[in-house]
């Protein structure tokens, strides 16, 4: 069994809970028996992706009030015991900036482990910076200064070095505390149910789900094609798509973008027009010609009604300028009062549609956002509240004008 409990070896111990290596099949059982019946457990993966289309696993570290382990997929043919723990609805599942995480065990294991924890969401809500790094919320939460230089290492070699289990283990070491804190503090401030909409789409398969008739609109200057040539590029992309799985490497390893552009515009029509483009040649296998003169063909034939098209970007309304900067002074003294990131609050975008008029389906009109802002929001534009500085302090004060009777005031003389 290769089980080793390190307390005083390789491993740096930070309190009281077993630090565990797990390279078998026994091993990993014995760590299962560990994790399971705990009330959350945190999790962390480390894995390669510059050369794969799919992301090698190398690494899952775990850790709970009782242990920390490191294991290795590499050594272990069978992870479903560990899988099958991991899918216990009654145990959270920690994780920090956890999606490519969620993705890589909902590929193994077929569904994403629920209920999650994100500790880089809930930081935002409790004070924190959007986009809170790991390192920073350890080291203001706990005090620990962690060591990042193990950042760009390579996980696929073995063995793995002292620094390399250390930094894997420093991963999840602090999760339990940092989850811990950040869950006291949003239950204290009544901002918890605040989480559940960005929890419920990480645990959901489709947000993981690569739609390969969908890629074309991820190549850029995409807009600069017309629409017969917009349903070449979708056939396209999604036959890169599924070749880059087929032979599990990177899209662009396949056929770079601005080839698939150049192709979609000129839409050849032979092996000698489509190795004429520049790129073809030096990358994508003879081989291949065929299939990609067929995703050609394939656009060019679609009826007129089925081409794709492309999201028009919403102009910004004429003359809201003035109404978005006091709608942003208010934002910014909302989110002080109440510790939550700014641009998490309201996006300056979200703000000049608001106040062009579009009030429907828009999230400062929802939730925990309508309660901090989005009501005031409203009542600024409809004149019946006005900011002014005291003393350099912005205050919010009724105007004494209400909505209703604003076409009413000023018609006729006193």
């Amino acid at each position: 069994m290769s089980i080793r409990y390190c307390v005083n070896g390789g491993f740096t111990s930070t309190d009281e809970r077993r630090h565990v290596y797990v390279s078998d099949s026994d091993a990993l059982h014995e760590l299962v028996a560990l994790v399971r019946g705990s009330e959350f457990v945190a999790i962390d993966t480390e894995f390669m992706r510059e050369r794969t289309y799919y992301a090698r696993l190398c690494l899952i570290q775990l850790a709970t009030d009782d242990v920390e382990a490191i294991v290795d997929p590499l050594a272990i043919d069978d992870l479903s015991p560990l899988l099958d723990v991991l899918s216990d609805v009654h145990m959270t599942k920690v994780l920090h900036a956890g999606q490519q995480d969620l993705e890589i065990i909902c590929r193994i294991a077929g569904t994403v482990p629920a209920p999650v924890f994100d500790t880089q969401v809930a930081a935002t809500l409790a004070g924190f910076p959007t986009q809170a790094g790991y390192s920073a919320l350890v080291s203001d939460i706990t005090g620990v200064k962690l060591d990042k230089s193990d950042t760009f290492t390579d996980w696929a070699r073995r063995p793995l070095s002292k620094t390399q289990i250390e930094y894997a283990l420093n991963d999840v070491r602090y999760l339990p505390t940092v989850y811990r804190e950040l869950r006291s503090r949003l239950e204290t401030e009544g901002r918890l149910s605040w989480l559940e909409p960005a929890f419920d789409r990480m645990v959901d398969p489709a947000t993981y789900e690569v739609v390969p008739e969908e890629q074309f609109r991820r190549i850029k200057r995409v807009s600069s094609l017309r629409s017969r040539q917009l349903g070449v590029l979708m056939k396209l992309t999604a036959w890169r798509e599924r070749e880059a799985q087929r032979r599990d490497m990177p899209r662009k390893w396949v056929l770079g973008d601005e080839s698939l552009l150049e192709i979609a515009r000129r839409a050849p029509a032979d092996r000698e027009s489509l190795s004429s483009i520049r790129g073809v040649a030096d990358k994508l296998a003879k081989g291949l010609y065929p299939t990609v003169l067929q995703a050609v063909a394939d656009g060019m034939a679609m009826p007129r009604e089925d081409l794709p098209t492309l999201e028009r970007r919403r102009r910004k309304p004429l003359d809201v300028d003035g109404a978005v900067d006091l709608m942003a002074a208010l934002v910014r003294l909302r989110a002080k009062e109440h510790g939550v990131a700014t641009p998490l609050l309201a996006s300056r975008t979200e703000l000049e549609q608001l106040a062009g008029g579009e009030r429907d389906e828009t999230p400062l009109l929802e939730g925990w956002r309508r309660s901090i802002v989005g009501d005031e929001l409203l009542r600024l534009l409809d004149g019946e509240l006005t900011l002014r500085l005291d003393e350099g302090r912005l205050v919010v004060e009724e105007s004494g004008i209400r909505a209703d009777d604003r076409d009413t005031e000023g018609g006729a003389p006193a």
